[in-house]
């Protein structure tokens, strides 16, 4: 069991914990979540000792093992592959340093014997003899092969290092284990595998992480910081989000009888659970829907912009049609022969395995990048809009926000300052923030600002090239919400599995030697086998 007792954290003026108590208890996998700021990755870094608190205490049971998920992926780059794994078990792997230090000394001792016989005791009692065996597996689970499980961590690419470290965190199965956003750079199989393996792990997750798919699949609780405060809710996000919406519009209806809103809360529950129990993790989530308590459903303080993309008139049936493109960059093939034509109302998922591919594809089809072979035709009754994976030539200029958004505007009406400050106000720039420069902002406040801009132009079709890069939960769950809603055509590029998953009718693979085109669901295109195997032979 870990505990906070009494955490206060303060940075100058500002509170960011005040007097916080809770407690993680084994077999539970509690996700943190807060808006930008709130001070998730301060109170993980806070449990793990790497920073220190004004006042209060964090205790774990004495002979716990608590294992952090290593952010700094060059940390290990002078050791080799399987001992980095090894190290993630900190007491076993001193053990073992200590006994492999005492039979290298040129002068071994009877002492030294006596003590390397104590040592391997202790090494026998944590399972020592067959830690390389299982680091070894962890690793082939991660798709790290043995033929690299003793190279230098700083001899293989990038990708491996993310897996490598995870496989570390895993490694000897701690008590505690802590992940700040542990998705990151994870390709989808491993993702998927790292979920199945959280939702059976027996001791105590605690995970911040903006992947929303990956939280609900994990999470028996969710972890709300909110004006300094931790409070533990049972269930996944989901669960929290829908409850604190559906709670949040009975506040708003005062008349309604208060037999009424507890019945249907209980409905909410009931309806929760039944969908939950058909999931792919319905045994390991069973633990969750049992705890699901009326008393916990609360409004939440949380704001979410007001992302609602509308068309100024609806298309023709001629949205888009592409014809044998083709684009290479540095003599190296991202795509060739791309041929797909795009129908009214398709929300498809543009996907690649290099997201060079995809974001050149969005260039090209926007008249910004010069495709090497093949055409593309817009239909002549279509209006685009486009978020790039790149928004920094839109911030160059020193002029406000109100000024900024103007440049969009296409009635008279629309460039009144009190408009545009109004619809600013909806993307949670209010008051003066409306005032800011346009060249000051940080990535999530540029990726609104966009957004902004593309619900202005109302267009009828959308193109979006990792929207949710930047942003915070609540963003990315109105956007998300926002896209499912949209009457018009979409093409978008994402790696939140939710956001694809929810969104997209339609997946449409990019690769070097041709395109994959089904209509589907995200799930269901990576979990067939034979679009595994042409997907395969189209990388080879």
């Amino acid at each position: 069991m870990l505990s906070v007792n009494n955490l206060s954290v303060q940075f100058g003026k500002r509170v960011l914990f005040d007097e916080v108590n809770v407690t993680f208890t084994p077999g539970n996998c509690y996700g943190i979540i807060g808006a930008n700021g709130a001070g998730k990755s301060t109170f993980l870094k806070i449990i793990c000792g790497i920073q220190e608190a004004n006042s209060g205490n964090v205790f774990l049971e004495p002979g716990k093992r608590l294992s952090v998920l290593e952010q700094n992926h060059n940390a290990y780059d002078e050791f080799p592959v399987l001992e980095t794994v090894l190290r993630g078990n900190k007491p076993l792997f001193k053990i073992k340093q200590a006994i492999e230090d005492l039979y290298a000394k040129p002068d071994f001792s009877d002492a030294d014997g006596e003590r390397v016989g104590e040592l391997q005791i202790e090494f026998e009692e944590m399972d020592g003899w067959n830690a390389e065996s299982d680091a070894a597996s962890l690793l082939s689970n991660l798709e790290i092969p043995p033929q690299i499980h003793h190279s230098r961590m700083a001899d293989i690419d990038g990708k491996q290092k993310v897996r490598v470290l995870l496989a570390q965190s895993l490694f000897g199965n701690p008590d505690v284990l802590i992940m700040d956003e542990p998705t990151n750079d994870l390709d989808y199989d491993t993702i998927m595998w790292l979920e199945n393996f959280l939702a059976n792990y027996e001791n105590t997750v605690i995970v911040v992480s903006h992947d929303r798919h990956f939280l609900d699949a994990v999470c028996t609780h969710i972890s709300d910081i909110d004006f300094g405060k931790i409070n533990h809710y049972s269930g996944n996000y989901t669960f929290w989000y829908e409850s604190s919406q559906l709670a949040a519009r009975q506040r708003a209806q005062q008349n309604k009888k208060a037999e009424e809103k507890k019945k249907e809360l209980q409905e909410f529950i009931a309806r929760f659970s039944a969908n939950v129990a058909k999931s792919k993790q319905a045994t390991s989530r069973k633990k969750m829907i049992d705890k699901l308590n009326i008393e916990e459903i609360r409004p939440s303080s949380r704001r979410y912009p007001g992302i609602i993309f509308e068309q100024e008139r609806e298309a023709g049936d001629q949205i888009l049609n592409v014809e044998a493109l083709s684009y290479s960059l540095d003599g190296e093939t991202l795509f060739d022969g791309i041929h797909f034509n795009m129908a009214r109302g398709d929300k498809a998922i543009i996907y690649s395995k290099d997201s060079r591919a995809v974001s050149a594809f969005y260039e090209i089809i926007n008249g910004k990048l010069k495709a090497n072979a093949g055409k593309y035709d817009w239909g002549i009754t279509t209006s685009q809009a486009y978020l790039p994976l790149d928004n920094e030539q839109f911030f160059s200029s020193d002029m406000s926000l109100v000024d900024w958004l103007r440049q969009w505007s296409k009635t008279e009406e629309e460039r009144e300052e009190l408009y545009l400050r109004g619809f600013l106000g909806k993307m949670l720039f209010s008051g003066d923030e409306a005032l800011k420069a346009s060249n000051v902002l940080s990535g999530g406040e540029k990726v609104r600002c966009m957004l902004s801009k593309m619900m202005m132009i109302r267009a009828n079709v959308l193109m979006l090239d990792e929207p949710t890069n930047h942003l915070d939960l609540e963003s990315i769950t109105a956007i998300n919400n926002s896209l499912k809603n949209f009457k018009g055509t979409v093409l978008c590029t994402t790696h939140d599995h939710a956001f694809a998953e929810t969104v997209g009718n339609r997946i449409i693979e990019l690769t070097p030697n041709g395109v994959i085109d089904r209509y589907c669901n995200f799930d269901d295109y990576m979990s067939d086998t034979k679009i595994k195997d042409i997907r395969n032979k189209m990388y080879s």
